[in-house]
């Protein structure tokens, strides 16, 4: 475990292997160890991978408030400016996935190829804006535990959570150790967050699609419309999985990520 200050708050990371960077962000309200299959996997492989705790969650700072999907990118940047990444393989699940794409908004020449797993492009509504403020209020006032057993069976495949009752509790567990206040913070953030659908059909590198054919929070049809909008994409349905499926089905998950890593071409411009 590796820590960093940025822009005045502290930042937990893992920072294993050589070669490559690939940068991995982690979904709502969850922390850097749900990578951990990938980091270990990658990071043999002949990657440098990059997980960072994000504001708010694991070993970072927890700044109460509202958390916006640029703050979250702008705390990245930081952590890889001090560690001396410049282009880099940039992923993300959920909120991560978000996270992502708010980043290739910003800073697109510093992206080399996109994972975006089980998440979804477009602003919220209306109703899903009075949906996250009212849900910060309730984890603020009842704290995390009930909320984390309440949507573990959307996190994990009903029957994943009995046939991998390890992972179903590595879930359980990231959920209620998170700060509430982080978490408020961030689910105010992203009610706010913009429609990065037309941004999409302007992306120019690589990018691997990702779903749970089981996610009911992003569903497949989520991942095609994102498949469609990306000229440069390829999408993969992971069978026998909800939202995780990078914890529900490791080896298949892998596998579609490493293929993709594969047709990622090399750096031309690595000291841009």
């Amino acid at each position: 475990m590796s820590t960093a200050s940025v822009g005045g708050i502290t930042i937990g990371y893992e920072d294993q292997g050589n070669g490559d960077p690939l940068v991995l962000i982690h979904g709502h309200p969850f922390d850097r160890s749900m990578w951990e299959p990938q980091i270990n996997h990658f990071s043999q492989a002949g990657w440098r991978v990059i997980a960072p705790d994000l504001r708010g969650y694991g070993e970072s700072t927890v700044v109460p408030g509202k958390t916006t999907l640029e703050t979250f990118v702008r705390d990245i940047v930081g952590l890889l400016d001090s560690l001396g990444i410049d282009r880099f393989v940039l992923g993300g699940l959920s909120m991560g996935g978000q996270i992502v794409m708010e980043f290739y908004r910003l800073f697109p020449d510093r992206i080399r190829g996109l994972l975006l797993a089980d998440t979804f492009a477009a602003a919220e509504t209306d109703a899903g804006k009075t949906a996250r403020y009212e849900m910060a209020e309730r984890l603020l006032r009842e704290g995390m535990r009930g909320y984390a057993e309440e949507v573990l069976p959307k996190m994990v495949a009903p029957y994943n959570i009995k046939a991998l009752p390890d992972v179903a509790q590595h879930v359980l567990l990231m959920m209620s150790s998170t700060s509430p206040e982080g978490a408020a913070a961030a689910l105010r953030g992203r009610a706010e967050r913009p429609d990065y659908i037309e941004m999409l059909s302007h992306v120019a590198v690589p990018t691997l699609v990702v779903v749970g054919v089981d996610d009911e929070f992003t569903p497949v049809s989520d991942a095609r419309l994102i498949h469609e909008r990306v000229s440069v994409a390829t999408l993969a349905v992971i069978h026998e999985a909800a939202h995780m499926p990078n914890l529900e089905r490791v080896t298949e998950f892998n596998t579609a990520l490493e293929k993709f890593l594969a047709s990622v071409p090399a750096d031309t411009n690595p000291d841009r």
